[in-house]
């Protein structure tokens, strides 16, 4: 399993989705398959902070990741049968950043959830927008950029103009991202990774 990490870590791409298909084939856990996945996305990160990879190294590694996803996503959706809950989740106006993202999309799909993905950049409309059309009691907001926390205050204080923060809880992610910056947004939580954030949603529904 450690392989799949590793390829990915190198950029492997067809080798690493031939490794992914097999493990599926052997009936090897698909959370498992990702958090291996994971851990090969923390290691191109020290890799470009050591200056051994470069920004295109980063995206090429985050589609292959986007792609893993993809193909264990219908492996991991209906494995806790019933729909938990409906959340909004997008990357926050300012910050395109998807890869954390999108695994909390995947892990919360797997853990039984509807989620609406604004994608990346998206402005405080958007959230709003998504949370009036489909009545979703959580938003989860990801945020990797220090220069974004007034991009999740400015969101908040979106989802409070239009008259829905007593009935949405919104939890907030992503590297930089603590109980200092929930104070500072008024969001409800924070999430330190892709399961803690999948519990938070499960708590506050």
């Amino acid at each position: 399993m450690a392989k799949i990490s590793e390829l990915l870590a190198s950029l492997e791409m067809d080798e690493l989705m031939e490794a992914v298909q097999k493990e599926l084939d052997n009936g090897t856990d698909p959370v498992a398959i990702l958090k291996e996945g994971e851990a090969g996305m923390v290691k191109v990160g020290e890799m470009f902070s050591a200056g051994d990879y470069f920004v295109s190294d980063l995206m090429m590694s985050g589609e292959m990741f986007k792609e893993v996803g993809e193909m264990l996503e219908p492996h991991l959706a209906g494995k806790t049968g019933d729909v938990l809950g409906k959340v909004v989740l997008g990357t926050v106006e300012g910050d395109i950043h998807d890869i954390g993202k999108d695994l909390i999309y995947i892990m919360l799909k797997s853990g039984g959830f509807d989620v609406i993905d604004v994608g990346v950049d998206a402005k405080p409309e958007a959230f709003v927008d998504a949370l009036k059309e489909s009545g979703a009691p959580v938003l989860a907001l990801s945020c990797l950029l220090t220069t974004c926390y007034d991009s999740i205050l400015n969101t908040v204080k979106a989802v409070e103009a239009a008259g829905l923060r007593d009935q949405v809880k919104i939890i907030i992610g992503g590297g930089p991202t603590d109980e200092s910056v929930v104070r500072y947004t008024g969001a409800d939580a924070v999430g330190d990774d892709a399961q803690s954030a999948v519990k938070l949603c499960k708590e506050m529904l």
